[in-house]
């Protein structure tokens, strides 16, 4: 039987409230605006990297070599090729190194 967490519900609960509120509160913001200014702009512009940042950094300073290999080989992919052929270059690579390196 199965057995419900009430801390990581709360937890989950609290993240879902906060990821509605930033992304109503961002449209109520930027709704407000004629025009965008070209500082806004430029913010909402770096948004994509910092997310992906976010994403990235941890496991490359967490994982072992075959993640770090594996990320290498996704980042020149990217350089070269478009969205999918990076992502399954880079998964297929971790797979395959996780595989061999045990």
């Amino acid at each position: 039987m199965m057995t419900i967490d009430t801390h990581m519900m709360m937890v989950i609960l609290a993240a879902a409230v906060a990821t509605y509120l930033t992304r109503a509160g961002g449209h109520l913001v930027i709704s407000r605006f004629k025009t965008i200014p070209p500082r806004v702009d430029a913010a909402l512009n770096a948004v994509p990297a910092a997310v992906l940042t976010t994403l990235v950094a941890p496991a490359f300073y967490a994982g072992g070599t075959e993640v770090k290999v594996a990320m290498a080989i996704g980042l020149i992919m990217g350089l070269r090729f478009s969205l999918i052929p990076m992502l399954l270059s880079g998964w297929g690579s971790a797979i395959l190194l996780r595989y061999l390196m045990g």
